[in-house]
């Protein structure tokens, strides 16, 4: 079989003076330095944030955020993440537990699975609270703020992640802390380390415009509520 060049296609050249070239690889640079410097800020306006499990300040709410499920329970990722924030009420750091997850359809209910995997955990189910409208990291952020009424958190989810949460939750107006747990370095870890590199960049638009979250609603007094009866 023989291939044939499609009309109108050509093949990219590379510039053939030194001047062109140069222009090029300083394009190239250029492009690379915009694409990290969201990343970058990232890096420097978290630095200070970030926990562990033994070392986290007390406060009042962890916040949880969802990392999918499988066959109706968290993924191993999710579980890591809900087995650290209950070992932070069993050592007495938090009160009160804010998972945020996707309920956008009757057959995918992040919030409810991992309220049963916690209480299957040692925390009562009194101390937990859900949001069904946390679709992404700046909706989760937004509306533990806005609806749930936190002013000060220990945030959890895997180290890729953190440093974005605790940006855009400080962003929303949260005072927050970051608590990276371990992960297998499995081909999930290498993509979710590799999309945070443009996730980065969405990130710093939404701090920098804050958009309303896709859903916002009414106030829940479920943060509240919870903490009144852990007093």
């Amino acid at each position: 079989m023989r291939w044939t060049r499609r009309p109108g296609w050509r093949r990219p050249r590379l510039p053939r003076t030194r001047a062109g070239q140069r222009r090029l690889v300083r394009a190239v640079v250029a492009v690379c330095v915009l694409a990290l410097l969201p990343a970058t800020w990232l890096y420097v306006t978290t630095g200070d944030r970030l926990r562990t499990t033994a070392d986290a300040p007390r406060t009042d709410v962890a916040v949880v955020f969802g990392a999918g499920l499988w066959h109706g329970e968290p993924s191993p990722y999710l579980a890591h993440r809900l087995d650290a924030a209950a070992r932070l009420y069993r050592d007495g750091r938090i009160k009160v537990v804010l998972v945020t997850g996707d309920n956008s359809r009757e057959d995918y209910d992040e919030p409810d699975a991992m309220r049963t995997y916690l209480t299957g955990h040692g925390v009562p189910a009194g101390r937990i609270v859900t949001d069904y409208a946390g679709f992404d990291t700046w909706d989760s952020c937004v509306r533990a703020k806005k609806i749930f009424g936190v002013d000060r958190a220990v945030l959890v989810s895997q180290g890729f992640h953190i440093r974005r949460a605790v940006a855009l939750c400080e962003a929303a107006g949260i005072d927050s802390y970051g608590v990276g747990v371990d992960a297998v370095h499995d081909a999930t870890w290498y993509y979710g380390g590799a999309r945070e590199v443009f996730a980065a960049g969405k990130a710093a638009l939404d701090a920098v415009f804050r958009p309303d979250p896709t859903f916002l609603g009414p106030k829940e007094p479920g943060v509240a509520r919870a903490l009144a009866d852990a007093r």
